[in-house]
């Protein structure tokens, strides 16, 4: 079931799988306050939705971090509610009639949040990329430059609005990553500029205990530093609280589509993609990936939880037939004890896993190349095991050196 190389296949789709452990943690919360949940198979789980994983692993601050990737190349993102007050109306101000500058930023607001967008609690926060707004910025200062009172500004600006209608990707032509690497890799909705939206290349699955979930009701008391018996004061806590903790080993799963990632990157048809083409920096994001997926930990109530962990496992694919998930292997959720059985948990999951996955290569015959990245209790014997960095490089290569 194993490989390491790729063996004629032109890496379309990479996968990466990963097992990771975190105690007494409260990682992803719902409405409630309380742990997410997942039913699958025969229990409910803990969970971990993919919003909170792709956030902390974009919100990263490392060597490994996204951000810093896009600041070297100069296409940073920015995701907020108040960019066209913040980035592109509000440095103006200083220097334009007030009133010119609110019918500007008004005809902007409503072009990119909506009619409605007046009220900041009720508007979408989009992704804007910073080539974006500094080109935004620089329209805004032509219109308030070019028109000598607010009535002036605001004939201009919306015949501005209705004759570009798809601003933003028509900027694309001038800057292939105007959108911000953010939203080349996990996409991008507008509304209002429907051509500059852009499909993720990077698919993320929620993360869910192999076993059935395990919690925990933490009653906690705040103490008034300043009480004092001998004054009457109350003896008590000045309040008692309670939260849930979990504990669980999950099973995380994400998708990167590497025609798609470099079409997203270079400009190129994706159907060319494997062609002679720069895909430098989309090698540097699947290792960036990697290492982040491995490393980087979500979590709520981080003060009084510390809920810092990294996988124990991480199985990278690369293949041409559409991708599938492990997740079934833990259809049936894993005995957190086994009287029959001294092995680990981690064990008997890493082993669950590699079954499921030589089921499915007998029955299907994908050749998928394969590397691994594992504790040794967690390691599968068929798949070649090396560090982690050695996995991302691997991981890299494949899409750096792809030939159709």
């Amino acid at each position: 079931m194993t490989t390491t190389a790729t063996d004629g296949i032109v890496p379309k789709l990479i996968q990466i799988h990963f097992l990771a452990a975190w105690p007494g943690a409260l990682l992803n919360r719902d409405d409630a306050g309380l742990a997410k949940r997942l039913p699958f198979g025969t229990a409910t789980r803990t969970r971990v939705s993919s919003q909170c994983l792709k956030r902390h692993w974009r919100m990263a601050d490392d060597r490994h971090a996204l951000h810093e990737l896009a600041r070297q190349n100069g296409v940073e993102g920015v995701r907020s509610k108040q960019a066209i007050e913040r980035e592109v109306t509000g440095p103006l101000r200083a220097r334009f009639d007030g009133a010119m500058v609110d019918a500007v930023e008004e005809a902007f607001i409503t072009k990119f949040y909506g009619k409605n967008a007046k009220d900041k609690q009720q508007r979408q926060a989009l992704l804007f990329g910073r080539p974006e707004l500094a080109w935004l910025r620089e329209e805004a200062e032509r219109l308030l430059a070019e028109s000598g009172s607010a009535a002036g500004v605001k004939a201009a600006a919306d015949v501005w609005v209705k004759e570009q209608k798809n601003n933003l990707n028509q900027l694309r032509d001038q800057n292939l990553l105007a959108a911000s690497l953010e939203a080349a890799l996990f996409g991008r909705m507008v509304t209002s500029d429907t051509k500059a939206n852009r499909d993720a290349a990077i698919h993320v699955a929620h993360a869910f205990t192999v076993h059935a979930m395990q919690t925990e009701t933490d009653y906690f008391t705040v103490v008034d530093d300043l009480s004092d018996r001998e004054q009457g004061d109350d003896a008590g806590a000045a309040g008692v609280f309670d939260t849930e903790l979990t504990s669980g080993l999950y099973y995380g799963y994400v998708v990167v589509d590497v025609p798609l990632l470099v079409s997203n990157l270079t400009g190129c048809d994706r159907k060319d993609w494997a062609g002679d083409h720069d895909r430098t920096l989309a090698a540097q994001v699947v290792e960036h990936l990697v290492h982040l997926v491995a490393e980087i930990s979500p979590g709520a109530k981080k003060g009084s939880t510390a809920p810092y962990s990294r996988a124990e496992l991480v199985l990278v694919e690369a293949g041409d037939r559409q991708p599938r998930t492990l997740a079934n292997a833990f259809r049936d959720a894993i005995a957190t004890e086994d009287r029959t059985s001294n092995r680990s948990l981690g064990h008997r999951t890493a082993q669950a896993m590699a079954g499921h996955l030589t089921d499915l290569d007998r029955m299907y015959e994908t050749g998928e190349a394969r590397r691994l990245a594992a504790l040794p209790d967690l390691a599968v014997p068929e798949v070649a095991n090396g560090s982690l960095r050695e996995l991302a490089a691997w991981a890299g290569s494949v899409v750096r050196d792809a030939a159709a």
